[in-house]
């Protein structure tokens, strides 16, 4: 059986967005953790990558961390990762929210180096 992975979910570039017709967006927060996947692919290869679709609800994230943490990017711990690295849980699964917080967890789980200060 293959062990568990962090899941890192990430909105797919080229959304539209109804409140902003005629234009095509990217999640900086998500862009920024691709260019760390891509300059690291070494540490990336830990992880398992979804990208989802930007309209909700995002039924992944729904199923798994609840209608009310469909923010992305997020972090979904695997079974049997250190406490206290997450910011948040639902049911048994405990997931990291937020660039920063994410980016931490990267580098203390996963061997990412440190973003500068």
């Amino acid at each position: 059986m293959t062990p568990q992975r962090d899941r890192l979910f990430l909105l797919q570039p080229g959304f539209a967005d109804p409140a902003f017709p005629d234009q095509i967006f990217y999640c900086w927060h998500c862009a920024l953790l691709e260019g760390v996947l891509a300059s690291f692919p070494d540490h990336a290869r830990l992880l398992e990558v979804v990208r989802i679709a930007w309209p909700r609800p995002r039924e992944a994230l729904v199923a798994l961390v609840g209608a009310e943490n469909q923010s992305v990017p997020l972090l979904a711990l695997a079974e049997g990762a250190p406490e206290g690295l997450e910011t948040g849980r639902h049911g048994p699964v405990r997931f990291v929210a937020g660039k920063d917080a994410i980016l931490s967890v990267l580098s203390a789980r996963h061997g990412f180096p440190a973003p500068h200060p």
